[in-house]
């Protein structure tokens, strides 16, 4: 089975949620096949079932909601929620997130990150199916729980992976992938990974779906659009999952810079270290055309699901409007 490629669109919007509701109807009359939702700002999975209710063809995604935030029985009972609301088109996606957002922003302990994951894809999918929860993981536990049966398959559960053993497990244990904010050069290595994955899964690499947030900005001005990429991402980079991502993909030394000039406080070290060629490696940046067929080179590569992200908010309109139907295909 080889995977359609699909263009997407990121959700959500600043000014609120009608305004989000209102990107995902433009979307859908646009010909976008999906959205995705990343859990920052306002609820996901509120705004999901609001889109859900208010679109008729497009997937609606999650990319991501972090485990550490909500159980599993949580995520079962709004998954079938979901999943009823959108006529099957939602889809779970799951992942550890960071050690800032889990431990600074919630409140919780980021421990085993890989070992949760795993545990809560496999009890969620194992309740999604009605089956009374009987389980003792090391860092989830059910027992009693139950809930109506959904078709199988529904809703599929897409996992999150930066490194080799999240990447395999993903493959391994998700119906899905998804990626985010890698250097393109590296992509051969993670793809390897989730072939490893998929093979101890019993599945062949063509069978899994591949998701990426690109970050895309349609404009005539470089230095800003990077400048942009710098400013919101240089604190991704600075937490521990991403400073080891980026170590790991071959940029040990731009990525210690960026864990010393985090901790000394010094924003210009922080961001300095992406420089221009990390940049462009991370993002889509320049014409139309040539981020379109920077998109089509990472579908040649291996990516079937593209998410455009636009960093850059005086560029949005002009990028969105750039993958409409009208205006890009595979």
């Amino acid at each position: 089975m080889v995977m359609p490629q699909r263009i997407a669109l990121t959700l959500s919007n600043s000014a609120g949620a009608l305004a989000t509701i209102n990107d995902a109807l433009w979307a859908e009359s646009e010909g976008y096949d999906d959205v995705w939702f990343a859990d920052t700002g306002m609820d996901s999975l509120t705004m999901a079932c609001a889109v859900g209710v208010q679109t008729k063809r497009m997937r609606i995604g999650t990319a991501i909601i972090p485990v550490f935030t909500r159980t599993p029985a949580v995520f079962a009972a709004t998954a079938h929620v979901l999943d009823q609301v959108s006529d099957g088109r939602f889809i779970l996606g799951l992942g550890s997130s960071s050690q800032t957002m889990m431990e600074n922003w919630n409140g919780q302990v980021f421990e085993k990150p890989l070992t949760r994951v795993k545990e809560t894809a496999k009890l969620v999918r194992s309740m999604l199916e009605g089956n009374r929860s009987d389980f003792e993981g090391e860092t989830v536990h059910s027992k009693g729980y139950r809930q109506p049966p959904l078709p199988e398959g529904k809703p599929p559960i897409y996992l999150a992976g930066l490194r080799g053993k999240m990447l395999e497990m993903a493959a391994e244990v998700g119906d899905g992938v998804i990626l985010n904010l890698f250097p393109r050069s590296f992509f051969p290595t993670m793809l390897e990974h989730i072939r490893i994955g998929a093979e101890r899964g019993g599945k062949k690499l063509e069978d899994i779906e591949i998701v990426c947030r690109h970050q895309v900005v349609v404009t005539r001005d470089l230095a800003e659009a990077r400048n942009r990429m710098r400013t919101q991402f240089a604190p991704y980079y600075a937490t521990p999952v991403y400073n080891n991502f980026l170590a790991w993909s071959g940029h040990a030394e731009k990525a210690k810079v960026i864990k010393e000039g985090w901790a000394e406080r010094d924003r210009n070290k922080t961001t300095g270290a992406m420089d221009d060629e990390l940049v462009d490696e991370l993002a889509c940046i320049g014409s139309a055309e040539q981020c379109q067929d920077r998109i089509r080179e990472y579908a040649d590569m291996g990516i079937t699901t593209h998410i455009i992200s636009c960093p850059s908010p005086g560029a949005l309109e002009t990028t969105n409007e750039a993958f409409t139907a009208k205006n890009f295909s595979f």
